[in-house]
């Protein structure tokens, strides 16, 4: 799994977990619906950290609590 999935992944967990649609995950994280659909649906290949921050503010987590998972602690390194 390479990491933009990973972070795809991990957004959709975390608003199901909160039974939070993407949408309203948008709204609560000022953040438009079509950057959030486009890191979710691979259109965006690089997130940036500060629209993740914005998500884990509207997810009332932190940035640690984010990356806190195995898949981050395992991820290969993508540059070869």
């Amino acid at each position: 799994m390479n990491t933009r999935k990973a972070v795809a992944e991990r957004i959709l967990f975390l608003c199901e977990s909160k039974n939070m649609s993407v949408n309203a995950l948008a709204r609560s994280a000022a953040v438009p619906p079509s950057t959030l659909k486009n890191i979710i649906n691979g259109g965006s290949q690089n997130a940036g950290i500060v629209t993740i921050k914005k998500l884990c503010d509207g997810l009332e987590i932190s940035l640690y609590d984010f990356f806190d998972t195995q898949v981050f602690k395992t991820l290969e390194q993508e540059i070869k």
